[in-house]
């Protein structure tokens, strides 16, 4: 079937040329199936968020690969909590995975957009479980730090590919819903490894560790399988020139006739011809049109990095500690505040398309800062400038737990999948691919600089490092009300709109839809 030349997308906009197209459709189980299981590429980034601290847990891990962490260990008797876990051997250890993530982002934008979301989705899988092996394998550091660089590729691949992929198959009134389940993804893998660690430390032998790394291998195979039997969506279909594929795909994953669809296929083959003039994506992602997206595009996955959430997870063993769990207290915690985290995502599972982005933003953040500066000012009372704290009392610790978990609660339904969400629904089809790569490289960039100097600023800083984050807290939320238009309800092809009608991008957006993609204005 031919491409409808002449036809631009909008060209099924009411008569005030201002409103979005209402697309029929419905949420069929095609649909439903295909995003939950295309966003369960969130459980190998999640497995690895999980599983990388409790193995630095282990002395036996410590004792083969960091010798002169382990010993440092074993000889510091001090009770000073701020700087009893110094170590840039370890912190270099967890970032690695995220720097690999960063490049690889990249190079997935090309094969996301050249090949499809699945080939960019099975790749990652399948480079994930090489990593997986090569790590419970592993005899030296070496191999070791060569197991996490194929980790941090195959998270790259899946976290560029999976939240485009459900923002395209999913039907816009239900896309929120479906894209958190990616977010879910990640705190049920964060919370399978933390159960994992937590029995097999138990492991005669010391060998436990093996099974902890080598288990990511699981989640691997699953997702590649996954993305081998997984439709492609309509959009990657027409950018492959499938348009008669693409239009029954369409049919099927909406549930409705071939007549009802074809507002909604107009503006995906208008958006593709669009997205064939754009040959340098990267470039295009400068223009004067494309700042508010670019704009999101970086500070919202920045932003996300400086909530300051690993500030709170780092103090959770020791006050779990307190509350009498044992030696075993820093992995039952983990279990705990994984628990928590997890079910608190389902507030945005179920909340997204029905309070609103904006919302869950706004609200999540203020619960954050609150209970950030809460936990500030409990730990300062007990800890002091010194760090020296030999027990905390019962009840005060429950309190202190208690705002942990609220904390972590608010993170969970609001910047946890906020953060992915929405970036993966606000660019237009020529630059998605792109876009999205700048989202996860950011995202990895401040994962991996928060990583390599969280523990010295936290020796520095003390209970000040909670204050330190929480003035980012502040900032992103007073960022969200005032500059992030509400996305609820819009075609992902129609994102435009938002941006038309917001007091300050409107004055980016061009006066016509159909002037030229590839214009040199900044």
């Amino acid at each position: 079937m031919a491409p409808l030349v002449g036809i631009k997308a909008g060209d099924f906009m009411g008569p005030s040329g201002g409103d979005h197209v209402e697309y029929p459709g419905k949420l069929t189980w095609s649909v439903l199936i295909s995003c939950v299981l295309g966003a369960m590429g969130g459980l190998i980034f999640g497995y690895d968020i999980g599983i990388s601290g409790g193995v630095t847990s282990m002395p036996t891990f410590l004792e083969k690969f960091f010798p002169s962490v382990y010993k440092k260990e074993e000889l510091d008797k001090s009770t000073n909590q701020y700087c009893k876990f110094d170590s840039q051997i370890l912190t270099l250890f967890t970032s690695s995975l995220y720097l690999a993530a960063l490049v690889s982002s990249l190079v997935a934008s090309y094969a996301t957009r050249r090949f499809g979301r699945r080939v960019s989705m099975l790749v990652g899988g399948l480079i994930f479980m090489a990593g997986a092996i090569l790590n419970a394998f592993a005899v030296n550091i070496l191999m070791l730090i060569f197991g996490r660089i194929l980790l941090g590729f195959g998270v790259g691949f899946a976290t560029q590919s999976v939240p485009i992929y459900v923002s395209e198959m999913a039907p816009y009134k239900h896309r929120g819903a479906l894209n958190n389940v990616f977010q879910l993804s990640i705190t049920i893998g964060i919370l399978v490894a933390n159960v994992v660690n937590y029995f097999t430390a138990k492991i005669e032998g010391g060998w436990g560790w093996r099974v902890s790394l080598g288990g990511a291998a699981i989640p691997a195979i699953f997702i590649s399988a996954v993305a081998w039997i997984l439709p492609n969506t309509p959009n990657s279909m027409i950018e492959k020139g499938e348009l008669q594929q693409a239009r029954e795909m369409l049919c099927r994953i909406r549930g409705v006739s071939d007549r009802e669809i074809e507002a909604e296929y107009i503006d995906l083959v208008a958006a593709s011809e669009a997205s064939r003039r754009v040959q340098h994506p990267w470039r295009n992602l400068r223009l004067r049109e494309y700042r508010p997206q670019l704009v999101m595009s970086i500070l919202i996955p920045a932003l996300q990095q400086l909530t300051g959430i690993n500030v709170v997870m780092f103090y959770a063993p020791v006050l779990f500690q307190s509350l009498g769990f044992g030696n075993n207290a820093s992995l039952f915690s983990a279990v705990i505040t994984g628990l928590v985290n997890m079910l608190a995502t389902f507030v945005a599972v179920f909340g997204t398309d029905k309070w609103g982005r904006r919302k869950l933003f706004i609200e999540g953040g203020i619960q954050m800062l609150i209970f950030q500066v809460a936990v500030a000012v409990l730990i300062a009372l007990k800890f002091g400038v010194s760090g020296n704290v030999t027990e905390l009392p019962e009840w005060y610790s429950i309190i202190v737990v208690m705002c942990i978990c609220i904390y972590v609660s608010a993170f969970a339904w609001s910047w946890g999948p906020l953060g992915w969400l929405v970036p993966s629904e606000i660019f237009p089809l020529e630059i998605r691919s792109a876009a999205q790569s700048i989202t996860v490289s950011v995202n990895m960039f401040f994962t991996f600089g928060v990583a390599e100097v969280f523990l010295s600023m936290l020796c520095g800083l003390k209970y000040g490092l909670f204050i330190f984050f929480s003035v980012f807290v502040a900032i992103m939320t007073v960022f969200i009300y005032v500059f992030l238009p509400e996305t609820k309800g819009i075609p992902i092809e129609e994102m435009r709109v938002v941006w038309k009608r917001h007091w300050y991008w409107k004055r980016f957006m061009p006066d016509h839809d159909d002037q030229q993609v590839n214009g040199n204005s900044v």
